[in-house]
């Protein structure tokens, strides 16, 4: 019998970050499966069991500590190591209570993950060999690579996250456990790059801000962050926060632009009683709530001039008085600052001013829009798939080749925020294991639609028919834009008429389907674009079809 390998179980719903574990341990020569809620853990224990479990806490369907409460019920249920980015003690002492072996704090290296795994099977199959009888058979589970007894086709996955029952993976679909390159970075970087406070991604821009939250968080000078709105600056600022030696100490946002300016000053420093009409108690602002933390001012392009005055005052000897008050109060805070406008065009145009940009302007950081991150963005939408699909109820749990592509390609002016409302209404609005691309919002499927007759380089076609609608394959079979039937009616009344390229490549495309009988694929290669590319397009063409006739 061919040995088998030791069997874990991956139990984590950060898509890019559960590829990177598995990638790492299948190296070191064990068998990987992964799971992205609860419930598709429990399943897979019933169904095929494990040796070992490494298991998040935050999961989107439910907590980690059910996950175990559950597994501890199972007659043969795995040791189990919990992998968490949290640090709020009594979680972590639950954790232990309920049969943890041990904990490991996000982000995690290579080496402390491999020495952890390697120490937790060796000491459960020394207990397993103190209690069983010593035949040579047995004796083969000391090894992490040994037969541990079980069938071939029980290693694979089930049928979830883009697996199949067979083990097989689709060839057109986005599989999440299907590991991609990650141009350049090791390993070790990635997995200590994809938990800092909520980013998920692997990009070389992403990695890049990974390096530059790590040393920002380790100096206590000023941070400027600059990107568009829905890029995660907030998320940057608190990911800094919480790997800075204040992270026991509060982080407390502050929007300078949700905040009428005449009450800024007031959130910002804290007023007396009496200070003006409404302040009938003594009130904290923002900069002593942050006292031994982080102070966050989010869109500080928003402030006034006569607040930014103060504020340069407050950052130069970290002194302020309370609106309405007299006495002078210090704090010891970190400020992090950002804005979704260019700051220097703020200066140049008089908008904010220079001595308080250049105190702000320390270490900057920009964040990239989601346009620039490649294939992010699908990581980013499976997490998102999942974790709503689990709060909807809902069977999604990945997407068809058309809507990936579309997905990637899509120029994302919303960033993050855009695409978390987007796969939001996909799960509400829809049913099915797998997103399909006419699933996706009309924006998105007609900026797709408009992406690809951009690049596709062909020009207009001469027509007798002007505006005519769209032709479907039942009009080809009649012969409705029969070439030769219309070869000399290329004018009318002696001046061309230009037929829309969107009815050109359509026709084209359903030719070329014709031709081929159907087969998407033949038809794709003889038109030199990727089958994917078809599947989109008749998406939007169906879509639109259909409200045409409603």
């Amino acid at each position: 019998m061919e040995p088998h390998k030791t069997r874990i179980l991956l139990v984590d719903d950060t898509a890019s970050l559960a590829r990177t574990y598995e990638t790492f341990l299948k190296a070191q020569g064990y068998d990987v499966r992964c799971a992205y809620t609860g419930r598709d853990a429990i399943e897979d224990l019933k169904r095929y069991g494990a040796d070992l479990m490494l298991l998040d806490l935050d999961l989107p369907d439910c907590s980690g500590l059910d996950v175990m409460q559950q597994t501890n019920d199972m007659p043969e249920h795995p040791p189990v190591i919990i992998i968490t980015g949290t640090d709020f003690a009594p979680v972590r002492d639950e954790a232990m209570r309920r049969g943890a072996r041990s904990i490991l704090t996000k982000p995690i290296s290579m080496d402390r993950l491999s020495h952890a795994v390697a120490e937790e099977l060796d000491n459960d199959f020394s207990k397993k060999d103190a209690l069983a009888p010593k035949d040579e058979s047995q004796m083969k589970s000391q090894n992490p690579t040994s037969d541990r007894g079980t069938n071939e086709t029980e290693t694979m996955p089930g049928n979830i996250a883009g697996f199949q029952p067979d083990g097989s993976q689709p060839q057109n679909d986005y599989d999440i456990n299907q590991p991609r390159r990650a141009d350049g970075y090791d390993t070790q970087r990635i997995l200590q790059g994809t938990d800092f406070g909520g980013f998920i991604g692997t990009s070389p821009v992403m990695m890049r801000l990974y390096d530059n939250i790590q040393n920002a968080a380790r100096s206590s000078a000023t941070v400027f962050i600059t990107g568009e709105s829905g890029t995660g600056k907030e998320v940057c600022a608190e990911a800094i926060h919480r790997h800075s030696p204040r992270s026991k100490g509060p982080f407390v946002p502050l929007n300078c632009a949700a905040i009428p300016r005449d009450l800024l000053e007031s959130e910002l420093f804290g007023h007396v009683r009496g200070a003006f009409t409404g302040a009938i108690n003594d009130r904290e602002g923002a900069a002593k709530l942050a006292d031994g933390g982080t102070l966050f001012l989010d869109e500080i392009g928003d402030m006034d001039p006569n607040m930014q005055t103060k504020l340069l005052r407050f950052l130069q000897d970290g002194t302020f008085q309370r609106v309405g008050g007299s006495r002078l109060e210090s704090v010891d805070v970190r400020i992090i600052c950002a804005t979704n406008r260019d700051p220097l065009d703020d200066v140049r145009s008089g908008r904010f001013r220079a001595d308080l940009f250049y105190r702000l302007h320390v270490l900057p950081i920009s964040m990239p829009p989601l346009r620039a991150r490649g294939d992010d963005v699908i990581d980013i939408a499976q997490t998102l798939l999942l974790r709503y699909a689990a709060e909807e109820k809902k069977a999604f749990h990945g997407f068809d080749a058309a809507a990936a592509d579309i997905l990637r390609h899509y120029e994302w002016p919303g960033n993050i925020r855009q695409l978390q409302n987007i796969i939001r209404n996909v799960v509400v609005m829809h049913d099915g294991p797998m997103v399909q691309a006419q699933m996706l919002s009309d924006r998105i499927l007609h900026s797709a639609e408009a992406h690809d007759m951009a690049l596709s380089g062909r020009g207009p076609v001469l027509s007798s028919h002007g505006l005519t609608p769209p032709m479907t394959l039942g009009d080809l079979n009649s012969g409705r834009h029969d070439p030769h039937q219309h070869h000399h009616a290329d004018t009318m009344g002696g001046t061309p008429v230009i037929q829309p390229l969107a009815i050109t490549e359509r026709v084209a495309i359903e030719q070329a389907i014709n031709v081929c009988g159907g087969n998407i694929p033949r038809a794709a290669a003889l038109l030199d674009i990727s089958p994917s590319t078809i599947y989109r397009k008749k998406a939007v063409w169906d879509q639109a079809d259909k409200q045409g006739h409603k």
